[in-house]
């Protein structure tokens, strides 16, 4: 029951991290979001660190720099997918593939998923497909390039999971801490570098002033890290009370607040199939739960 409890309020939590991660990367850009996201979660960390039993050891220091890296793709092409929208397809797919990815590394250990668990996994693929196809001339449209970069993004928020399964249990929130260290300096360096980049091209040229909307960019970046990285820790803390493909299952029911936000926010609109497919997504979640 802990474990559910822990799955469900991740799964809220990241769906508002993502929803304000998406509006933050409109504001500014996915690398900048990224990357402040990840500095405003490490200062929320570094204040709990001091109240968790944390065991220093090179393991848990060296899953949480590939959890960095791992987590700078994922939240960079998730940001990246969300800015191009609409958010509440694109969410969906990634929280497919975000469940599918742990599934499968739990099938190749060895894990039984039962008869649910194999019903899940034709249905989640089917959900992908109906959450891309768009028969309505004025219904929102994901772009192949949208979608591939949220299916992309998906598998690399499922492998997070499986790195944070494979940390020392002992070692209490250090690869959360390594993982924020490690996305922060790579994002802001390819921020800064790219920056740069522009700076030579514009050869002097003023830009236009945007600074009104780069601060809000930045305070929805901020919010949307703190959201972030308290997932992580109902995350770090789920797989290691409970099943990893439990938690990782129900974390993907995530969604469901990114569409409830982006509907009431953004008026986004989306057709029937899509409704269908989204549906599907969810139950595949579902089933893989009562499959694990």
């Amino acid at each position: 029951m802990f474990t559910v409890f822990l799955g469900l309020s991740s799964a809220l939590t990241f769906g508002a991290a993502d929803f304000f991660g998406g509006i933050a990367a409109k504001r500014i850009s996915p690398i900048l979001a990224t990357a402040v996201g990840a500095l405003a979660g490490l200062v929320v960390l570094l204040f709990i660190f001091p109240f968790v039993t944390n065991v220093w050891s090179t393991e848990a220091v060296l899953y949480g720099i590939l959890a960095g890296v791992n987590s700078a793709v994922a939240i960079g092409l998730l940001y990246a997918c969300l800015a191009i929208g609409p958010m509440s397809i694109l969410s969906p797919v990634t929280a497919v593939m975000s469940a599918l990815v742990p599934v499968t590394v739990g099938l190749l250990r060895g894990e039984s998923l039962g008869t649910f668990g194999f019903v899940a996994i034709p249905v989640a693929l089917i959900a992908v497909v109906l959450v891309g196809f768009v028969p309505e001339k004025d219904a929102v449209r994901p772009s192949l390039k949208a979608l591939l970069m949220a299916v992309g993004a998906g598998s690399a928020i499922g492998l997070f999971f499986v790195i944070l399964d494979a940390a020392p249990d002992d070692s209490g929130i250090i690869p959360v801490v390594g993982n924020r260290v490690v996305n922060a300096l790579l994002m802001f360096t390819l921020f800064f570098v790219m920056a740069a980049l522009a700076k030579r091209k514009r050869a002097g040229a003023s830009a236009p002033a945007r600074h009104p909307a780069w601060r809000r960019g930045i305070y929805f970046a901020m919010v949307g890290g703190t959201l972030d990285v308290i997932a992580n820790m109902a995350i770090i803390t789920g797989v290691r009370t409970g099943d990893l493909s439990v938690i990782a299952v129900l974390t993907a029911l995530y969604p469901a607040g990114t569409v409830l936000l982006a509907a009431i926010v953004l008026r986004e609109r989306i057709a029937p199939v899509q409704y269908v497919g989204i549906a599907l997504g969810i139950a595949a979640s579902i089933l893989l739960v009562l499959g694990g």
